[in-house]
């Protein structure tokens, strides 16, 4: 077993990583950081428990540690769920100090150096690791990119073979992606805010760092442009977004595609049965509905119409941030990089 840890374990991200990790066959957590205020407590004591999942009996007696990286020498592996002007330094520190690093900050994603991985679309990134111990890190910084993204990028694996060159991509964001504290009541009921800082442009930079090519020294971005809007609207859980990709004229390919495009990973824990599930009626997908596939894994694609256009969306906390980095961290174990 891998000793982990997490970082920022008493906020939403945190706390679906816990969730995530109890009874993981591969990772045994051992250590969970919070801010100075929840140092020194019982997780259960420290945490305002908040997710729709019971809380994990298991960890509930861990003394919560500050942020640091003495609290961290037994561990081999950390999960990130830090705030990214929190995340850069110690982050940075765990890698060079040879402790794997899988984050969901928004810090390293960017980085020439740094992966920025959805295994089902560009496993290969993964090859930067050696990059990074070549240049003196005993550990190793791999980052998943933001929960939209994450739906984004999916839903283009199965026809990322047909040629195109623009993509379009509307959003309609769900209230958790903010955080338990992130959007006042009065602000989001009845309402749609046609405004999430710098999502948009998260997206469209990220899309084409997962969608390049990696030659083993250094990535190259995908060929095509993207054009994000994204608006954040009243649900709980489950990003959804409409798309457009200007692939011309081979709708019955396009569907094809997507029915029967399955992975070639191996067999993982946090890897459904079908990473992106094509839905023939006309209404789907939807949050309240399918946001929970694949034991919320499993990115949902929908309404298929001439032009490229189509729906898809998936569930923000599990597939779009605590799930990709644990899914991340379980081929980085396949692959014999712990």
């Amino acid at each position: 077993m891998i000793s982990v840890g997490v970082l920022g374990a008493t906020g939403a991200v945190g706390q679906r990583f816990v969730q995530l990790l109890a009874g993981h066959p591969y990772f045994s957590l051992s250590v969970l950081t919070a801010s100075s205020r929840s140092a020194g407590k019982k997780y259960r004591e420290a945490v305002n428990w908040r997710l729709d999942a019971p809380f994990p009996e298991d960890f509930g007696d861990l003394t919560v540690s500050d942020t640091t990286i003495e609290s961290l020498k037994n561990v081999d592996l950390v999960f990130s769920a830090l705030p990214a002007d929190l995340a850069a330094d110690i982050e940075m520190q765990c890698a060079k100090a040879g402790i794997g690093v899988c984050s969901n900050a928004s810090t390293y994603r960017m980085e020439p150096n740094v992966p920025l991985v959805v295994p089902e679309v560009n496993a290969d990134h993964l090859g930067m690791i050696d990059l990074q111990r070549d240049s003196g890190w005993d550990g190793f910084i791999v980052t998943n990119p933001n929960c939209s993204t994450i739906m984004l990028t999916c839903s283009l694996a199965p026809i990322r073979k047909f040629s195109f060159t623009d993509l379009k991509v509307a959003t309609m964001q769900a209230i958790s992606g903010a955080g338990f504290e992130g959007i006042p009541a009065m602000s989001i009921f009845d309402n749609v805010i046609p405004y999430i800082g710098g999502e948009e442009e998260k997206m469209e930079r990220e899309t084409l760092k997962i969608m390049g090519t990696f030659d083993g020294s250094e990535i190259h971005n995908a060929p095509f442009s993207v054009s994000a809007c994204c608006n954040r609207v009243p649900v709980i859980d489950g990003h959804s977004m409409s798309v457009w990709v200007n692939i011309k004229d081979q709708i019955d390919k396009v569907e094809q595609a997507f029915k029967t495009w399955k992975t070639s990973l191996p067999k993982l824990p946090m890897l459904p049965e079908k990473s992106v599930q094509y839905m023939d009626q006309s209404d789907r997908p939807q949050p309240r509905l399918d946001r929970l596939k694949g034991k919320g894994m499993t990115v949902s694609v929908g309404r298929l119409r001439p032009g490229i256009r189509y729906q898809a969306m998936g569930h923000n906390t599990i597939r779009g941030a605590a799930g990709a980095s644990i899914l991340n961290a379980e081929l980085i174990y396949d692959r014999d990089y712990l």
